[in-house]
């Protein structure tokens, strides 16, 4: 994770019910909680231990946050928070260029903003803004085919033929 993209975490502290408050270089202060994360994986459930748990720590250079011999990735942690705020997060935004098949260049001409925002949002380097999803969302649900914009959103049974 290259700090120059990712927002950096700077203090990491276990909450009760497997929840962590994290603080991050951008200033933000998030609570996210991982018990569902830990519970899906044997391997980590060791962490759902109570002693185990308030061992949390940042890992080396700010990249993670560790118990023991298990971590998470700053950025999914980054990500998860803001999901769980209700924000978008970069790889909800990710997620969406890889599931319409978009490059940097033909994402950014779906939402009519610049390639170099679109990298931004990408790696979390700015915040996405609420509209900006609401475009991905409603340019996934028309997949307009040519460059003018449709004037209606399809009804659900055409949105259903759309994405056999």
């Amino acid at each position: 994770m290259n700090e120059y993209f990712f927002p950096k975490l700077q203090a990491v502290e276990a909450l009760t019910a497997y929840r962590l408050r994290t603080t991050w270089s951008t200033g933000e202060v998030l609570d996210v909680d991982v018990e569902s994360i830990l519970s899906k994986h044997t391997d980590l459930q060791p962490i759902l231990d109570p002693e185990v748990f308030i061992r949390v720590h940042i890992g080396e250079w700010g990249n993670s946050v560790e118990w023991f011999d298990e971590e998470f990735g700053a950025d999914n942690v980054y990500a998860w928070a803001k999901e769980q705020a209700g924000a978008v997060s970069h790889e909800m935004f990710n997620e969406w260029i890889y599931r319409n098949d978009l490059s940097l260049s033909t994402a950014a001409e779906a939402l009519g903003i610049s390639r170099r925002m679109v990298s931004y949002y990408r790696t979390a380097h700015k915040a996405i803004p609420r509209t900006i999803w609401l475009a991905c969302l409603g340019w996934e649900a028309t997949k307009p085919r040519a460059r003018a914009l449709p004037r209606v959103l399809p009804t659900a049974k055409q949105y259903a033929a759309l994405h056999e």
